[in-house]
């Protein structure tokens, strides 16, 4: 039995990144932890219904309904705004803990204050990483070729200069790179088969635990239609959803095939309209209750982030993914090498190589029986449950 503990979780508002730690929340409160929520303020609802106490900041990045354009194209375009929003955020989530520190942190990969305040007050902190961990090699074979050029700029050189300023600031001598890529203890919230390299991770330092999902029904229940032969959903996620062209190619893939029925989310970003006539087999929704669609779906046109694709694996739903962003074609290369899906640029997905594609993978007796071989796998990584385990343990350490 651990005893009951503060434990201080961290993220930023982002569905991506919010989601797969609530469950782990939902679980430490009900073991009797109190659980506080670092998380500005478009989350405090959903933070407070897993039973946590939202710490409320205000943030300086794209909120969770932004356009994708406001994230930027480059690669400082991506992470300037972190160590940016990091500077502003540190101040505000001191105040909000003074004297109320926590005896163990929890984080989220983008949330760097909260390894410094970690370090500050000398408690343990524990990474709660929703996608691919770095494996030995990592810098080697990714990072450095990726990073190589923008180092050579007066502005990469300067974002590692403020970087480095804001870390000594605050008393850790870490270079950057392994201060972002390389936490002391991390558990892992996707499936093991979705690591890239999984025998070259140290499994000392990185817990694979698997989905850590729960009863969704709060976000709305669907009825496959009585006379549909084949399912197909189409969501490209929550962020890089403004693809009007690549929505109206799925509609003459799949609206008018004999027998299939189409639910197709398209964001806040594209409007209904701009996708013609639309046949009476296709539901256009800007957002959708996906894993209750994916429980009935023959097929899932994907974007490719982590939570759908161990969505896409929980329910061994054949994949078709069309990666938009970050992680996400990493994530369809590791999809397509397990056999359970076909990776297809944007500009390759056309109405016809989408529904070529997806009539060989849905009547595939081989994917189907990989897609029930990982299943499997993954219902043995343990979970919420095991994660809360490893939570516990890495409590009782500290206190020994």
């Amino acid at each position: 039995m651990t005893t009951p503990a503060h434990i201080a979780m961290f993220s930023i508002a982002a569905h991506g990144h919010v989601n797969p730690s609530l469950e782990v929340i939902r679980e430490l409160v009900a073991r009797g932890h109190r659980v506080t929520y670092a998380i500005p303020p478009a989350f405090a609802e959903k933070v407070a219904a897993a039973g946590a106490e939202p710490k409320l900041w205000n943030s300086t990045l794209p909120g969770p309904d932004a356009d994708p354009e406001a994230w930027g194209s480059t690669l400082l375009d991506n992470v300037e705004p972190f160590l940016a929003d990091a500077v502003q955020a540190l101040p505000q989530l001191t105040e909000a803990y003074q004297g109320d520190e926590p005896d163990l942190v929890l984080h989220d990969i983008a949330s760097y204050p909260a390894r410094v305040l970690a370090h500050r007050w000398g408690v343990p902190a524990i990474s709660l990483s929703p996608c691919m961990v770095a494996w030995e090699g990592y810098e080697q074979e990714v990072a450095e070729p990726m990073w190589e050029e923008p180092k050579k700029t007066e502005r990469g050189r300067a974002y590692y200069e403020r970087f480095h300023a804001w870390l000594a600031e605050n008393g850790i001598t870490q270079h950057p790179d392994p201060f972002v890529g390389r936490p002391d203890r991390s558990l892992v919230l996707i499936p093991k088969a979705l690591q890239p390299n999984a025998d070259r991770v140290d499994e000392s330092v990185h817990s694979f635990v698997g989905a850590c999902q729960a009863d969704r029904t709060g976000e709305g229940d669907w009825q496959r239609p009585a006379d549909a032969e084949k399912v197909v959903l189409v969501s490209l996620g929550s962020a890089f959803t403004k693809q009007p062209a690549f929505y109206r190619e799925c509609v003459r893939a799949f609206g008018d095939l004999p027998g299939w029925h189409l639910v197709l989310q398209i964001g806040r970003h594209v409007d209904p309209a701009d996708l013609g006539d639309v046949p009476a087999d296709v539901e256009v929704r800007s957002w959708v209750p996906q894993l209750a669609i994916l429980k009935q779906a023959d097929l899932f046109v994907t974007h490719a982030g982590a939570g759908g694709s161990q969505e896409g694996l929980a329910t061994a739903t054949p994949m078709i993914a069309v990666p938009q962003a970050a992680d996400q074609f990493g994530n369809a290369d590791m999809l397509q090498a397990l056999g359970v899906a076909r990776h297809l640029a944007t500009e390759e997905a056309t109405a016809e190589t989408l529904r070529e594609t997806a009539l060989a993978l849905v009547d595939d007796p081989e994917v189907a029986a990989r897609l029930k071989d990982i299943q499997a796998g993954m219902a043995g990584e343990g979970g919420t449950r095991r994660a809360a385990d490893l939570v516990e343990a890495e409590l009782r350490a500290a206190r020994a």
